[in-house]
């Protein structure tokens, strides 16, 4: 019998909606909802490979859990037995800390992923949380820490409205939007066109966005900060600022003036290698449109300075009147956020609450550096993490130096590892336990709905029931939890780390006084929440309480569980609105636009710019393909080939001084090793760089990675050591670090 069902991708930060026709409980095609409020019908390869994905036979059927050496196949009252066994031995003998936690990108992607890793490391007690936001965004966390108080209050363009869009180090025709979650940017590139808007691209690669720009600029990688930071120089010398209505509420204008006062266009054109007329013409034409955004990704994070380059993004929003308003950077209002209080100060963000053992980098956002898992595991000595839990996890591949990631896992005492796949990663593991595949997964974006550039609300239930032998998600992490606090046996009832949650949410909401539920009582309220599942009671509380939310009765036409599965497409919340004054938590009040954390490492770009750059130094950057997110869709076939190759692109001169031939093997070392991956000679780069994609290296045995195997590429990430970071944000500098590169004879 054939049927269709809707379901959210969860293929991409996109989110676009899905009609799947599914042929007894199988995934046949799948094509975008024309009637999603969010996407409206768009797709790429990657949502329309979505049966095929999900039905790949080399998805782990049932748990696996290590005897005599090699994992075999188990029931899952014995994977959980060996859980509660191998970690409650560890924890038993070192403690909690012992136990470290690393969460991969696609946890984010996942209802799981977002509503139990926090009950998990609470259980454990463990400071040791590693994650793929320090391999990715976490400059921008700490820059909007910094300057609005929150972490994870993050701007996003208002891509509907906006008539100049400046995008720095990103490819949203490619990568369909990241940090501003958006479907179908080439239809939103179309529409800026039609009411005569401008789109502007810096990035030293001639992206498919680039080519589209009206205007494109190729920078020397890494040097986006000291190109920004010469952008704000020019609003100021030449009178170019206006912030607008929040300008009551802009703090350190003048600290900022003064910041940027040492980098003007000419310091800094030749270490950026752009003509200083071309930063003030870059300046001047922000400064001049009507409604602008500024926004930066990848490229501009994943560097030497990328808390500095995620600061000067919102610095130019702000001083141009563009942040808050319209058309400009706007907050996003998710429907399961906390419903907005009062606007007051905060105690504001500070990181380094803890130092890593072993190398004393600092603490962000509850996280050490990903780049320190290796040595956290693999250096003797007192707090040494002798277990670790993954969940959606590839560090092998992911994280710098995975030849020394690979030996410090095979060293651990003990490894779970929640993940469909038999993979680089989880082929150390001791235990392995499969969620199932997405189409038997319900779907909410938790995160993903704090980012987007349209406020909506979408649930997507599972459209196949669970197959024979599976649990889905929610109860494998539940589960994970009980085993850790020791009450993992065969009787434990996975519902109670949901009605913990709850319980815990209502006690704090009735004892709040701006709380639509103060004063009630939170078993009356508990008793009240819907959903079949307790996760699905855990969504309900969430919307109930929410800012749009129906708060247990106090605005009958609120949101809940149940008035969102009546609208199966989703629910329109409208535009992005100004919100600034609920969104701030500094101590001050105010958008402190100069925090002393950011003034104090503007000296050290300073002295990188006196240094310049070497003439004929080689620097490497990353690419993102369309049908492929980071290493964990190699294994599809239909995404693979064509394009989507892991190639080594380099500038014809380059290549005629390298004495390298087009599709000929190139060798490439840098701090952490060598790899060799053939050659494609093309002019979309600039000259002095070369651009390898991430998340390859499919080449290891004990894997069950068919299709990945069969052209497995290189590991972009082994040429790092891991002692190259952005020292706010712990972040790996994964673009713009120096390598060698010569022709395999």
């Amino acid at each position: 019998m054939t049927r269709t069902a809707l379901r959210i991708c969860p293929l991409c930060e996109a989110t676009c909606g899905l009609t799947l026709t599914i042929d007894e409980g199988r995934v046949t095609h799948a094509r975008g909802d024309q009637e999603d409020v969010f996407s409206a019908g768009f797709v790429c390869p990657k949502g329309a490979s979505f049966g095929a994905l999900d039905s790949d036979p080399d998805r782990l059927r049932g748990p696996l859990v290590r005897r005599d050496g090699r994992l075999t196949e188990a029931t899952w009252e014995e994977a959980f037995a060996a859980v509660a066994e191998g970690l409650g031995a560890v924890i038993g003998a070192h403690g909690g800390q012992a136990v470290g936690v690393m969460l991969g990108n696609p946890n984010v992607h996942t209802m799981a992923g977002m509503l139990y890793p926090a009950q998990l490391i609470g259980a454990l007690g463990t400071r040791s949380l590693f994650t793929a936001s320090t391999l990715d965004q976490m400059p921008k966390h700490v820059s909007c820490g910094l300057v609005f108080g929150d972490p994870d209050a993050i701007p996003v363009p208002d891509l509907d409205r906006t008539d100049h869009l400046l995008l720095i180090g990103a490819n949203p025709l490619v990568s369909n939007g990241s940090l501003a979650t958006a479907a179908d940017f080439p239809g939103k590139l179309k529409a800026l066109r039609r009411r005569g808007g401008r789109l502007v691209v810096i990035d030293p690669h001639r992206t498919r966005t680039a080519r589209a720009a009206d205007r494109h600029v190729a920078p020397r990688p890494g040097t986006d900060a000291a190109l920004l930071l010469a952008m704000v120089h020019v609003l100021f010398a030449e009178d170019l600022t206006d912030p607008g209505p929040p300008a009551d509420r802009l703090g350190g204008i003048d600290d900022v003036r003064a910041l940027a006062a040492d980098f003007a266009p000419e310091a800094v054109a030749a270490y950026c290698d752009v003509l200083a007329d071309d930063i003030r013409t870059l300046a001047r034409e922000l400064a001049a449109a009507p409604r602008a955004a500024v926004y930066g990704r990848l490229g501009s994070t994943a560097v030497e300075f990328g808390t500095l380059a995620s600061w000067a993004v919102d610095v130019l929003n702000a001083l141009t009147g563009n942040l808050d308003r319209p058309g400009g950077a706007l907050f996003p209002l998710s429907a399961t956020a906390r419903a907005p209080r009062p606007p007051r100060p905060g105690k504001g963000f500070a990181t380094g609450r803890w130092h890593s053992r072993v190398s004393g980098y600092p603490e962000v956002k509850s996280e050490l550096p990903a780049a320190a898992l290796a040595e956290e595991i693999d250096t003797p000595g007192e707090g040494r993490l002798r277990a670790l839990i993954v969940v959606a996890g590839n560090p092998v591949l992911s994280a710098p130096d995975g030849l020394r990631t690979d030996r410090a896992l095979a060293g651990l005492d003990f490894m779970v590892s929640v993940d469909p796949y038999l993979n680089e990663t989880s082929r150390h593991a001791h235990v392995v336990l499969p969620p199932p595949p997405p189409a038997q997964s319900a779907h909410y974006d938790f995160a993903f709905s704090t980012l987007a550039v349209r406020n909506t609300v979408r649930y997507s239930p599972p459209a196949v029931p669970l197959g024979p032998g599976r649990l889905d998600e929610p109860e494998i992490m539940a589960r994970l939890v009980l085993a850790v606090l020791g009450q993992g046996g065969p009787d434990a009832d996975p519902v109670l780390v949901d009605e913990q949650a709850i319980r815990r949410r209502l006690d704090k909401e009735s004892a709040d006084p701006h709380s639509p539920v103060h004063g009630r009582r939170p078993e009356e309220l508990a008793a009240a929440l819907g959903g079949r599942t307790g996760y699905e009671r855990r969504l309900d509380l969430m919307l109930r309480l929410g800012p749009y939310g129906d708060g247990f009765g106090a605005d009958p036409d609120g949101l809940t569980l149940a008035k969102v599965l009546e609208h199966p497409h989703g629910i329109d919340l409208g535009p992005l609105r100004p919100r600034i004054p609920e969104v701030l938590r500094t101590p001050s009040g105010t958008v402190e636009l100069a925090p002393a954390p950011i003034a104090a490492d503007v000296p050290r770009l300073r002295a990188a710019v006196a240094a310049g750059a070497g003439e004929h130094a080689l620097v490497l950057i990353g690419r993102r393909h369309l049908r492929s997110n980071n290493s964990w869709m190699h294994n599809v076939p239909v995404l693979t080939g064509g394009s989507n190759r892991c190639t080594v692109q380099v500038h014809p001169e380059d290549a005629a001084r390298l004495g390298l031939a087009d599709g000929a093997l190139a060798r490439i070392k840098g701090d952490g090793g060598e790899i060799t991956a053939p050659v494609e000679i093309t002019d979309d780069l600039r000259r002095g760089v070369v651009c390898l994609p991430h998340g390859w290296g499919h080449d290891r045995t004990g894997t069950r990675l068919t299709a990945a195997s069969r052209e497995p590429g290189a590991n972009v990430n082994q040429l790092l050591d891991g002692t190259r970071l952005d020292p706010l944000s712990g972040t790996a500098v994964l673009n713009g670090f120096p390598i060698q590169v010569e022709a395999v004879r």
